[in-house]
């Protein structure tokens, strides 16, 4: 075991370590565009942070969350989702509204691993805290629509949309389901049967094949909407159709977590088998003010980076090396100080510590480099290098001090293009 990871973890090498930090990098840049500002929190938080706020009906409450005692006996809890956390830095940290907070980075449930699911998983998230309006909801689904065409992966993605309402609502509604599944509870699955209980609403969640049948019948909320909820939702619709962005009105879509109110979403995809959500998100007024904050409207989407590199058709442009290839005592000294410069100024450079030249032009052709630096003994006495385009398989003298700018002309613009 001492020599392999973790069930659920995994390592990132080379290319796919670039696929993943572009599409944080992409993110990143992007939320910039729309006004997000940059926030990190810790990985582990007091595991009040998280109980207090996903609910007690949600699976990662219940069954996912790596939970443990400090060596000060207090209760720590990886941070298994973004939200909760955010929450604690704004209430923390006393930072005004409206504001609109862009994060990223791992977190972690004790799930069974799958294609899309690791037990550590990174997301890209975002939040938007002290916006009431309906128009905050269509620029974070728009936002999470500019992602998915910036990563190549809108046509195989479609949003599906729901609102829960207001506290009235949802208050009538949960009401209303309950009545409703009592009539099949000893048919319904063990999770939906605990849900009965605590939360109906997640019973519309279920995955389970029975439950889904029995769901099929439920009543929809949209017919317990109040004037208000039905409003807001109308006029996010509104604005989607305006800014053509196409959508399906589920009604039987909920989140998993319970904090949610009015606007829920996702985007999704039948690429992935069953991990089908690429990004998913929703309005959750009530959280700020339920965990000691002041009443503060919110909406946030948070989306999964595996999930986004499985589906992206993305490829590492790798940079290419410019080789030295010293001949004789004195070059080899020189060239020390030659690839301490060059890297100095941004450039690749790969530098063997011995070799004949044959060796050496073979070892450069192998690591496809671009360009290839050849001197000795008569180039150090007249203040020249041969650069010789690898690709051309051109050759000529530059001046010593031309080198940098020979180098740039023989790569071109895209040098420097590591990413898809």
């Amino acid at each position: 075991m001492i020599n392999q990871t973790v069930r659920g973890t995994k390592d990132l090498l080379f290319d796919e370590w670039y696929r993943f930090k572009y599409v944080q990098q992409t993110a990143s840049e992007i939320s910039s565009l729309y006004g997000f500002l940059p926030a990190e929190t810790p990985i582990f938080e007091y595991t009040e942070v998280f109980t207090k706020t996903l609910g007690d009906s949600s699976d990662i409450i219940n069954k996912e969350m790596y939970t443990f005692n400090d060596k000060g006996g207090k209760s720590i809890t990886l941070r298994p989702e973004f939200t909760a956390a955010v929450v604690r830095l704004l209430i923390e940290k006393k930072l005004q509204t409206p504001i609109k907070l862009f994060s990223t980075g791992p977190a972690f449930r004790y799930e069974r691993p799958q294609k899309g699911r690791q037990r550590q998983f990174h997301q890209i998230n975002f939040e938007a805290f002290g916006i009431e309006d309906p128009k905050a909801d269509i620029e974070l689904i728009t936002l999470a629509q500019h992602l998915l065409t910036e990563f190549g992966i809108d046509k195989n993605v479609r949003l599906e949309i729901n609102s829960l309402g207001d506290g009235e609502t949802i208050s009538k509604y949960r009401e209303v389901l309950i009545s409703y599944f009592k009539k099949f509870q000893n048919d319904l699955s063990e999770d939906s049967q605990n849900r009965l209980i605590k939360n109906p609403l997640r019973i519309l969640d279920s995955k389970d094949k029975t439950d889904k049948e029995i769901i099929s019948g439920a009543p929809k909320i949209s017919d317990y909407y109040t004037k208000e909820s039905l409003s807001f939702f109308e006029q996010i619709l509104n604005g989607l159709t305006i800014l053509d962005i196409p959508y399906t009105a589920n009604d039987k879509l909920v989140r998993g977590l319970d904090y949610y109110c009015h606007t829920v979403f996702e985007f999704v995809t039948e690429d992935l088998g069953s991990q089908g959500a690429v990004f998913a998100g929703g309005r959750y007024d009530n959280l700020v003010s339920s965990v000691g904050g002041k009443h503060t409207p919110a909406i946030g989407f948070a989306g999964g980076i595996e999930r986004i590199m499985e589906l992206a058709n993305c490829f590492v442009k790798e940079e290419r090396a410019v080789y030295l290839i010293p001949i004789g005592k004195e070059a080899e000294e020189y060239a020390l100080a030659l690839a301490n410069e060059l890297r100095r100024n941004g450039l690749y450079v790969i530098y063997e510590y011995s070799g004949t030249l044959k060796t050496r032009m073979k070892k450069a052709n192998q690591a496809d480099a671009k360009v290839a630096l050849i001197f000795g003994d008569e180039e150090l006495s007249s203040k020249t290098l041969k650069v010789k385009d690898m690709d051309l398989g051109e050759e000529k003298t530059v001046a010593r001090s031309n080198i940098i700018k020979s180098i740039h002309q023989v790569y071109g613009r895209n040098r420097k293009s590591r990413f898809c």
